[in-house]
């Protein structure tokens, strides 16, 4: 069984996920400001489908990425270096949620629901949740969105619309996490792709001991400002 959370009660333990599906939580609650932040400091995601109640997750074990670990791959470093392209922070945060939530291949749902897009805006709004944009002749080619607090950033969706445009930001928002003095980024699920730029799976213990310690750094609200113009 797993907790249903009524008004403002408070996440249970970690040590109440379940193994299967590998940390479910809880569900219920809200996708306010204030629950996505509790959520975020505690190493709790939402995840959940249209018409579901929402679902609480903090599986284990956890992937992540330092990101001093950043592997490019030989391919992509030369589209980096090669390819006319813009990359800014937080200039079209709810067309990146859009682009995140557009149907893939044959998969029409998408969980990221309207729900979801309300939630993070507001989250947005409060200088908290991040969109990393590609942008190609003027057009929105790809990218992603995140959740940062203190010295922790937590990945939640890309997109690409141009071959390579969602991995293009994603590396220019590595390297300026790096810069910038973050100490983690929070992948969620183990993924193939994200394991060739060097993300790991490491215990969730580990985890919330680094999220502990980073999440308490001080914070750098947004809106975040880069603004990056490949030739």
């Amino acid at each position: 069984m797993i907790a249903w959370l009524e008004g403002t009660a408070a996440f249970p333990p970690l040590s109440h996920a379940l193994a299967e599906p590998n940390g479910l939580l809880a569900a219920g609650g809200d996708l306010s400001p204030e629950r996505l932040l509790a959520a975020y400091r505690r190493g709790i995601f939402p995840w959940f489908m249209p018409g579901e109640p929402i679902l609480w997750w903090s599986p284990n074990p956890r992937m992540t990425l330092t990101p001093a670990d950043l592997r490019i791959p030989r391919s992509l470093a030369k589209v980096i270096r090669n390819r006319p392209y813009e990359v800014k922070f937080d200039t079209a945060f709810e067309a990146v949620m859009h682009g995140c939530a557009a149907p893939r291949g044959d998969v029409a749902a998408t969980w990221i629901s309207d729900e979801m897009i309300a939630g993070y805006a507001a989250l947005h709004r409060a200088g908290y949740a991040h969109s990393i944009e590609c942008w190609i002749d003027g057009q929105l080619a790809g990218g992603l969105y995140g959740v940062a607090i203190g010295k922790m950033f937590y990945g939640e969706s890309m997109f690409a619309r141009v071959a390579d445009a969602s991995k293009i930001a994603f590396v220019h928002l590595v390297r300026w996490l790096q810069a910038q003095g973050f100490g983690l980024i929070d992948c969620q699920m183990h993924t193939d792709h994200l394991a060739r730029f060097g993300a790991v799976e490491i215990p969730r213990d580990s985890f919330m001991a680094r999220l502990d310690q980073l999440a308490a750094e001080p914070h750098l609200p947004g809106p975040w400002r880069y603004d990056y113009r490949n030739r």
